[in-house]
């Protein structure tokens, strides 16, 4: 099974809308996204991996945002630190650029920005760098279980 195809498969399990879109021009970062489905940076719903130990955490944030590692920190009572590219495609099954906040190949714990509270709708990754789906965060809460916090840089 692809990566976009394990993204569909978690959308239809949640009863999320299959909203996969396909962008040509790519979704690479979340400046190239925003342009790419026409909404604001803030509206895209960026996925950073770190690692604790050898679990995934999964920061799904506002792309108009960067990531305070102590605060994610502070939220899970875990010391996470970057992971790098092949660790984050061997342990969510998808390419930086690409990861999504479902479908992941083994459980992950998810923090959720929340400043994306404020946003509607909310575009997310798709499984590679050329997909994303819509949805709001209502939906990725609740797909997700993700814990909401304030995770966002000073």
């Amino acid at each position: 099974m692809t990566p976009i195809e394990r993204v569909r498969q978690a959308l239809h399990a949640a009863n999320h809308a299959d909203s996969i879109a396909e962008f040509p021009a790519g979704t690479h970062s979340a400046v190239d996204a925003a342009a790419a489905v026409g909404c604001t940076v803030a509206q895209i719903a960026k996925s950073i991996v770190f690692r604790a130990g050898e679990d995934v955490v999964l920061v799904i944030a506002s792309g108009a945002n960067r990531i305070d590692r102590k605060k994610i920190s502070g939220v899970l009572g875990l010391a996470v630190k970057p992971a790098d590219p092949d660790w984050v495609a061997t342990a969510t099954g998808y390419a930086v650029g690409g990861v999504a906040p479902v479908g992941h190949l083994r459980p992950i714990v998810t923090v959720i920005d929340a400043d994306l509270l404020a946003l509607d709708p909310l575009w997310a990754a798709a499984g590679s760098p050329m997909h994303a789906f819509r949805t709001s965060v209502r939906e990725l809460i609740a797909m997700t279980g993700g814990i909401v916090a304030d995770v966002r840089q000073e």
